[in-house]
């Protein structure tokens, strides 16, 4: 049996993206509730035959990368360079010591890669060496003069529209680029004319029409349409839980440490938020409840962290091929004092959700004195979950 390849994928996500207009660059700008990195980068990160995910950064969007993608295990980045081209070789250098066979080039600002397509192309580079994926042309293309004149009229049939993921054997096409470089040649607009221009043969194989990249305002439009088109099943679900306090010096709530002269008394770590997202989550599924996914006479969940509990619930969307759009919960309870801590609280539903934080709410309430937690005797969470779901007859 032959040994299977190790394949590693670049993200390239160095650049400005100035032609998608203003709000900084596209690659961290939400789409479909989700950031465009994090899209483009997760199924390289998930897929079965990459060991590594090498991102290629610039280093003033460290702390926006981070935000985005603090979900997925990745390399440590790398700083890009002033071109697409400097920063493809910046990404090689940095994957150099990990000794690749195959490598996947991609541009963050494709967010809609499949595992499918990532698949393909790691086929296509172990058969060939070099491929990228192609769709065909659909639209009559005019080879125009500086005039303005028509000159020519390709056939449409030889056509293709060039995509990433391309993939490559590392080590030629690290010296490709190397090459490249010692000659100041800088104006290759894909790695494949570069793989060209240093004599390499480059195959093609089935790319996505999906697959596109978003350049300008209108794309961003036009995806978001799309998106609320394929997902337009919106359902709502509500949770509600309640702990009682014990002994303790702290409280999990919506996943932050909050010094308390209390604690929870729990069968895991209590957190009253959390557990009333999960069900509104799953209630908006039809899928349950915390309880029969995560029974409490289970000693597996004894102490648990109720992230892992949340992070279930979104993955049980996700499966279905859906998303969260939004999450709400309202904590009922006279002390602690939850506005102190209530950003850290959206930020970290966030980050376990993968969601932007301006999808997330956190508000909390008192009982006027009234019942067991005006008495101080416990905490009451209500949630709210709108989710998006594909049509389904």
């Amino acid at each position: 049996m032959s040994k299977p390849e190790r394949t590693a994928a670049i993200l390239v996500a160095a650049g400005r993206g100035l032609r998608a207009g203003s709000g900084g660059p596209k690659q961290y700008r939400s789409i479909g509730g989700r950031t465009v990195i994090l899209r483009a980068m997760e199924p390289f990160c998930r897929h079965p035959q990459i060991f590594a995910v090498q991102p290629v950064l610039n280093p003033d969007d460290t702390t926006m990368f981070n935000a985005a993608v603090s979900e997925l295990r990745h390399q440590p980045p790398a700083n890009g360079g002033a071109t697409r081209q400097a920063s493809v070789l910046a990404g090689l250098e940095a994957l150099a010591d990990q000794k690749p066979d195959i490598v996947l080039i991609h541009d963050a600002a494709r967010p809609f890669v499949t595992a499918a397509l990532i698949s393909r192309a790691i086929d296509a580079a172990a058969l060939t060496g070099a491929a990228v994926p192609a769709i065909p042309v659909t639209d009559t293309i005019k080879l125009v003069g500086e005039n303005g004149y028509v000159e020519a009229t390709p056939e449409r049939a030889l056509l293709r529209i060039a995509q990433t993921p391309q993939a490559f054997r590392f080590d030629v096409i690290l010296d490709a680029h190397r090459r490249a470089a010692r000659d100041g040649r800088s104006d290759f607009t894909d790695d494949a004319a570069l793989a060209e221009w240093a004599g390499l043969t480059v195959a093609t194989f089935e790319g996505d029409p999906a697959n596109m990249k978003l350049t300008t305002p209108e794309d961003f439009v036009r995806e978001e349409a799309r998106l609320g088109a394929v997902l337009g099943d919106i359902r709502t679900g509500n949770g509600y839980d309640v702990h009682a306090f014990g002994e303790g010096d702290h409280l999990m709530i919506c996943g932050v440490r909050v010094p308390h002269t209390k604690g929870f008394l729990a069968h895991s770590d209590g957190d009253v938020g959390l557990h009333a997202l999960v069900d509104a989550i799953l209630g908006a599924l039809a899928d349950g409840d915390i309880g029969s996914h995560f029974p409490p006479s289970d000693p597996q969940w004894k102490g648990a962290a109720s992230d892992r509990f949340l992070k279930y619930a979104v993955d049980r969307v996700t499966a279905r091929g859906g998303r969260v759009a939004h999450l709400d919960v309202t904590l009922i309870c006279e002390r602690p004092k939850v506005g102190p801590h209530r950003n850290a609280m959206r930020a970290r539903i966030a980050e376990i959700t993968g969601l932007d934080p301006s999808r997330v709410a956190v508000k909390a309430t008192t009982s006027e004195r009234l019942g067991f937690t005006g008495r101080e005797e416990g905490i009451a969470a209500m949630a709210s979950a709108t989710i998006r779901l594909p049509w389904s007859d």
